[in-house]
C-alpha cells in the first residue's frame, strides 16, 4: 500500500491547484481523477479561453446558505494572487468585460499551467481512475482505487458538482460527504437558462437568437438578485448573462421581473414622441426595442400596432410602457445539469472551517471547489472560488518532517 501526505480526488481547478501549493509546500500529493481527460471544465469555459478569474471577485458575488464562509478564502487568496500566477507562466490575458479575465490564447494553457505547478512539486497523478471505497482508520484514510488500495493522513474532496455530466460530473463529493456525516445543502442547477410552457411561449418561440439589454430580478429576502445584462431569447425560453446570472436565485414557482428598455423612462419617452412623429407605433417602439420584438409584443394587437402615434391615448402608452418594463413571468424549470455552468448547494460549510477547509466532523478530511455550498456569479467567479478553497486547504495540510523541506 503506498502511503501519502494527501489524497485529492478530482483533478479540476481547485485539486489541481491544491495539490501543487501542498507539493511546494513539501507535501507528498497523490491526485485521483476517474474522468479520462484532464480539467474539461477549464477546456470549455469561457468559449475555450477560460474566464480564470474576476478582478472584483469578492464575498457579494457569493450564494450560500452560510454567506459569511467564503470571506476568509477570498480574502487571503485574491484575484492578485492568480493572475501573479499566471503572468510568472507567461500567459497573456484580456479584460473582456465588468473584470472578467480571459488567456489570449486557448483554455489549455491555464490546464498546462496546473499541471507544471504539480509537476514542479512531484505530485502523483492517477487517471483514468475511479475510487471505489474509502474507509478511515485509526490515523489514514485508505482509498480502494482502480490502480490498488492507498492511505493517507488527509484527504481532499475536490470531486465538483452535477453540472455538465458528458464530461465526467458525478454525486460522488456528496455521497462521500454524508458517509462521514456530513449534511448537503439541497443542490440544483446554476448559471443555467430557464424554460417556460411551451403553449405559453409559443409566442416568442420565434424570437430565438435575438439579444437586447435587460434588467431581471426575482426572489424574496435571500433568495433576492437583480441584474443587468444581455438578455437572449431561445426555443424553449431565456438565457443570456442575465438569465444565467438570475438563475442562481431563482426557484421553481418564483417569478421573473424584467425591464426590457432599462435605460428609458419608456412612457415618457414615448409620450413626448406623439408631438413629432405620425408613424405607426410599432415604428416607434422598434426605436427602443429590436423590431423583431416590438413586433411579436403588439402581434396580438394588430390596430394597436398600425395606429398613429399621436392616435394612442396617453394611458394606453403608459399602460403599454409598464408592461415592457415589468415584464412578470413564471418559469416551468431549467435546462438543467447538462447546461448549467455550475451547481448550487452542495456540502454545508457551516460543518467546515472557513480558515482550512477543513471537516468540523472528521479530522483530516477536506472539502473544496464547487463540491461546497458556495456558489459564484457569472464571470469569473467560481473560479476564484477554486483557487481561492484550495489554496486555503493546501496551506493548512500536514507535511510529514523529512520529505523535501516545507
Amino acid at each position: 500500500m503506498q502511503t501519502f501526505d494527501a489524497v485529492v480526488v478530482g483533478a479540476g481547478a481547485a485539486g489541481l491547484h491544491c495539490a501543487g501549493i501542498a507539493g511546494q509546500r513539501g507535501a507528498r500529493v497523490l491526485v485521483l481523477d476517474h474522468a479520462a481527460k484532464l480539467a474539461e471544465k477549464i477546456r470549455i469555459s469561457g468559449g475555450g479561453r477560460c474566464n480564470f478569474t474576476n478582478r472584483d471577485a469578492g464575498p457579494g458575488q457569493f450564494v450560500s446558505a452560510n454567506p459569511h464562509f467564503c470571506r476568509s478564502a477570498l480574502a487571503r487568496y485574491t484575484p492578485q494572487d492568480f493572475v501573479a500566477l499566471v503572468q510568472r507562466h507567461r500567459i497573456a490575458f484580456h479584460e473582456k468585460h465588468k473584470g472578467q479575465l480571459f488567456c489570449d490564447g486557448a483554455s489549455d494553457e491555464i490546464i498546462d499551467m496546473l499541471v507544471r505547478e504539480c509537476e514542479a512539486a512531484r505530485v502523483e497523478r492517477w487517471q483514468p481512475c475511479a475510487v471505489h471505497e474509502v474507509r478511515r482508520g485509526d490515523e489514514v484514510f485508505e482509498l480502494d482505487t482502480g490502480r490498488g488500495t492507498v492511505a493517507a493522513k488527509s484527504l481532499v474532496v475536490a470531486t465538483g458538482g452535477l453540472s455538465i455530466p458528458k464530461i465526467g460530473a458525478t454525486d460522488f463529493g456528496y455521497r462521500l460527504a454524508r458517509r462521514f456525516g456530513h449534511r448537503i445543502v439541497e443542490t440544483r442547477p446554476a448559471l443555467v437558462p430557464l424554460t417556460f410552457d411551451a403553449a405559453a411561449w409559443a409566442r416568442f418561440a420565434a424570437l430565438a437568437g435575438l439579444s437586447l439589454e435587460a434588467r431581471v430580478a426575482t426572489g424574496e429576502r435571500d433568495a433576492r438578485g437583480e441584474f443587468l445584462e444581455d438578455l437572449l431569447f431561445t426555443h424553449r425560453g431565456l438565457s443570456g448573462p442575465a438569465i444565467l446570472q438570475i438563475s442562481t436565485y431563482w426557484r421553481p414557482g418564483a417569478a421573473l421581473r424584467l425591464d426590457l428598455a432599462p435605460a428609458d423612462d419608456l412612457a415618457a419617452a414615448l409620450v413626448r414622441a406623439k408631438g413629432g412623429t405620425r408613424r405607426h407605433l410599432v415604428n416607434t417602439l422598434a426605436e427602443t426595442l429590436p423590431r423583431r420584438l416590438a413586433e411579436a409584443w403588439l402581434a396580438d394587437r394588430p390596430a394597436l400596432a398600425a395606429s398613429a402615434l399621436p392616435d394612442v391615448p396617453d394611458r394606453v402608452l403608459r399602460a403599454l410602457a409598464q408592461e415592457l418594463q415589468g415584464w412578470t413571468l413564471a418559469p416551468t424549470g431549467s435546462e438543467g445539469y447538462r447546461k448549467a455552468e455550475v451547481t448550487a448547494g452542495g456540502v454545508d460549510t457551516r460543518e467546515l472551517s472557513s480558515q482550512t477547509m477543513e471537516s468540523r466532523l472528521q479530522c483530516g478530511l477536506y472539502f473544496i471547489g464547487e463540491v461546497v455550498d458556495v456558489t459564484g456569479w457569472l464571470g469569473g467567479y467560481n473560479f476564484q472560488w477554486a483557487w481561492a478553497s484550495a489554496a486555503a486547504c493546501a496551506r493548512a495540510l500536514p507535511v510529514a518532517a523529512g520529505r523535501y523541506g516545507s
